[in-house]
C-alpha cells in the first residue's frame, strides 16, 4: 500500500467544486479523485496542517475495492481558493464547501471521512445537512459536545489547547513557515510535497479556522440541544494525541445512536498517516459490516 501511495498524486484526476464566500462570491474548492467513477463516493476532509494528500493510503485502499475516493483541499489550503477575511472561514461556509464537492461529483450523498478540522466540519455537515451524508468516519476529533465539556472542565485539555489560543492571536500566521508546518510528516518524499503545498497555502487562512470556530476563554460547556447524526458513525482515535485527549470520547454514546469506536494506542494525532493500514482496514471492515 505504501509503495503505491507514494506516486498517488500522478494517478489521481483533479477537479473543482464551486462553493460560496460570505459575500456570495464564488469559492473554488479543489479535489483529487481516484477509483471508478461509478463507484460509491467517499469524500475525505483533511485537518491542520494538511492537504488532500494526507489521505493517499486510504484513497488507495478504498479505490482498490471499487469506491470512488475524493479528497479535497480545505479553503485556504494548496489548490483551493484562499479568500481573505475571517468571515470566510465560518463553519457554515466550510460545511457548504463539502456539500459542493459531493454535488460536483454528481452524487446526492457520500460516505464522509474526516480528520481534525475536517472532522469538525464533517460533524457539522452531519448535523445540519444530513441528507448528503450516508455514513460518517471521524479520525481524532471528538464530538463537539465532548470537546466542549473537556475544555470547560479538564485542566489537562485546557493546558494542551494552549496552541489553539496562540493560533487565535491576530499575528499568529506571521510565525508559521511551510517547512515548520510540515515537521510532523515523517516520509521524506511526502514531506517535499507538503512543503510545496504549504507554500501555495495561506497561513492567515489556516489561523482563521481557530479564530472563527475554536472555543475561546473562558471555556463554557455547551448547553445547545443535541442534534444526533442520522447516519452510522465510526470514530477512530489515536490515543497518543496530545492536542485532543481521549477523555473527550466519553459520553459520545449519548449523542450518537449508531456509534463504533476504534482506538489505536500506538498512534498520535495523525492516525491516518501514523497507522495507515489499521485505519484503512478499520474503515473497510466497518463499511462492509
Amino acid at each position: 500500500m505504501t509503495t503505491l501511495a507514494a506516486d498517488l498524486d500522478s494517478r489521481v484526476s483533479h477537479g473543482y467544486a464551486e462553493s460560496k464566500n460570505a459575500d456570495g462570491s464564488t469559492a473554488k474548492i479543489h479535489f483529487a479523485a481516484l477509483g471508478p467513477e461509478s463507484g460509491q463516493l467517499v469524500v475525505f476532509i483533511h485537518g491542520f496542517p494538511d492537504f488532500w494528500y494526507s489521505w493517499r493510503h486510504q484513497m488507495e485502499a478504498l479505490a482498490g475495492v471499487g469506491y470512488r475516493a475524493v479528497a479535497l483541499d480545505l479553503r485556504g489550503y494548496n489548490l483551493s481558493d484562499k479568500p481573505s477575511g475571517i468571515e470566510n472561514y465560518d463553519m457554515r461556509l466550510l460545511v457548504g464547501d463539502v456539500a459542493a464537492v459531493i454535488a460536483a461529483n454528481k452524487r446526492p450523498k457520500a460516505i464522509v471521512v474526516a480528520h481534525d478540522w475536517g472532522g469538525m466540519v464533517a460533524w457539522n455537515l452531519a448535523f445540519y445537512v444530513p441528507q448528503v451524508v450516508e455514513k460518517l468516519v471521524i479520525i481524532n476529533l471528538p464530538h463537539p459536545k465532548g470537546l466542549s465539556r473537556e475544555l470547560a472542565n479538564n485542566p489537562a485539555q485546557q493546558k494542551n489547547s494552549q496552541y489553539a489560543r496562540n493560533f487565535q492571536q491576530p499575528d499568529s500566521h506571521t510565525r508559521l513557515t511551510a517547512a515548520g508546518l510540515a515537521q510532523w510528516v515523517t516520509d521524506a518524499d511526502a514531506k517535499k510535497k507538503y512543503v510545496e503545498a504549504f507554500e501555495r497555502s495561506d497561513f492567515n487562512a489556516m489561523m482563521n479556522y481557530y479564530r472563527r470556530n475554536y472555543p475561546k476563554e473562558p471555556y463554557v460547556e455547551s448547553t445547545s440541544p443535541v442534534i444526533k447524526p442520522q447516519c452510522p458513525v465510526l470514530q477512530i482515535h489515536g490515543l497518543k494525541d496530545w492536542a485532543l485527549l481521549p477523555g473527550a470520547l466519553s459520553g459520545t454514546w449519548e449523542w450518537v445512536d449508531d456509534w463504533t469506536l476504534v482506538t489505536i494506542p500506538e498512534s498520535g494525532h495523525f492516525a491516518q498517516a501514523e497507522a495507515p493500514e489499521k485505519v484503512s482496514k478499520s474503515i473497510l471492515m466497518w463499511l462492509r459490516r
